[in-house]
């Protein structure tokens, strides 16, 4: 295999709850945004608000637009791909973000089960504003996103930083999930801690109502 040949982080058989592997998305369309939810934009305004220089992040959209990230791996505080440069060989970058301590998940948890619709939104792919706004710091502000790219630019971030941070914004998109798996905690641990929960409450109600009347 030529050494120049693009690596990638694909692998999904080692995939599991605390870690999703995503293949390369395709080119972006002309006419798409940067972010179709208001999640994924409040990623994107993490990213350009935290930026030290406009161009590099010009540049940076330009290469997610152009489809030049390759397959994402997400796990705990940690986004990770190859990203094609100017040069032959792809550049390793990872983007960090700090992982949510257990007395934030508990603060999460308890307005998740809140309402009953928080749950079936996650399900359908949405993140509902009353869910993202617990007082919990779910999504990233301007300097929480931490980039590194093996580039020899010193540029925070350089122009692949900012396309791997693009590219999970389309990511975040698609599944919040994503983000939540970013700030800790997989898909399955969550949706089993919520059906738990549910259950409690569910049976302090009925305990509450025998005793309103037994």
């Amino acid at each position: 295999k030529p050494r120049s040949a693009p690596r990638s982080m694909a692998a999904p058989d080692r995939d599991g709850d605390l870690r999703r592997t995503f293949p390369a998305l395709p080119p972006r369309a002309p006419d798409e945004g940067l972010a179709a939810t208001w999640w994924g934009s409040a990623w994107v305004s993490a990213l350009e608000e935290g930026a030290l220089d406009a161009a590099r992040l010009a540049r940076g959209r330009g290469y997610a637009e152009r489809g030049h990230v390759d397959a994402v791996t997400v796990t705990p505080g940690l986004v990770l791909a190859y990203v094609q440069g100017s040069r032959p060989r792809p550049y390793r970058v990872q983007v960090r973000l700090r992982t949510l301590g257990d007395d934030d998940w508990q603060r999460f948890l308890d307005a998740a089960v809140e309402r009953p619709g928080h749950i079936a939104a996650l399900l359908d792919g949405e993140l509902p504003h009353s869910l993202a706004e617990c007082g919990v710091p779910l999504l990233p502000g301007p300097g929480d996103l931490a980039p590194r790219c093996s580039c020899p630019d010193s540029g925070h971030p350089c122009k692949h930083a900012a396309a791997l941070c693009y590219q999970t914004a389309r990511l975040l998109d698609a599944d919040p999930f994503v983000l939540l798996l970013l700030r800790g905690r997989g898909e399955r641990t969550l949706l089993d801690a919520l059906s738990r929960l549910n259950a409690a409450r569910a049976a302090r109600a009925a305990q509450d109502l025998s005793l309103i009347h037994p």
